[in-house]
């Protein structure tokens, strides 16, 4: 029971984390996930505190409590994570790749021949950045094992 919970929670927040990471950085105002308006801090500002004449100093504030809590949801997924069997994180992994594939094509198939090119061109620019990262990624590892 308590396996299968912990399994709901991961597939339930993850596809949220996902989108998230692929909008920035919390901290980054230049990404459009976060939204410049009087305040500042529109994007991330939702609910109750949206839409009130923040100072700096409290915007500042409010987005070092975003970042504080963003870092620990991560925390807090990665320690399930760490719980579950390579299986399950293979199903979980192919699960959470169909679910993110499928809402491509469902935001694909609205957009104009225009707009579907654009997207297409830099889907496959962030495909090659994703995969100079990932090299750059194996070429450290070698270099830091070659260290040690």
């Amino acid at each position: 029971m308590r396996k299968t919970l912990s399994m709901l929670l991961l597939a339930a927040a993850l596809p949220v984390a996902a989108i998230a990471g692929d909008m920035g950085h919390p901290g980054d105002m230049s990404h459009g996930y976060h939204h410049k308006e009087r305040n500042g801090m529109a994007g991330m500002m939702m609910g109750p505190a949206h839409g009130l004449q923040l100072t700096d100093e409290q915007r500042k504030t409010m987005r070092q409590v975003y970042q504080e809590a963003a870092k620990e949801k991560r925390e807090i997924n990665q320690r399930y994570l760490d719980k579950l069997s390579e299986a399950d994180k293979e199903a979980m992994r192919n699960e959470l790749r169909a679910s993110r594939e499928k809402a491509e094509k469902t935001f694909r198939d609205q957009l104009t021949p225009e707009q579907q090119k654009a997207f297409d061109e830099r889907k496959a620019e962030q495909e090659k950045r994703r995969a100079e990262w990932e090299e750059f990624r194996k070429w450290k590892a070698e270099k830091e094992g070659r260290q040690q």
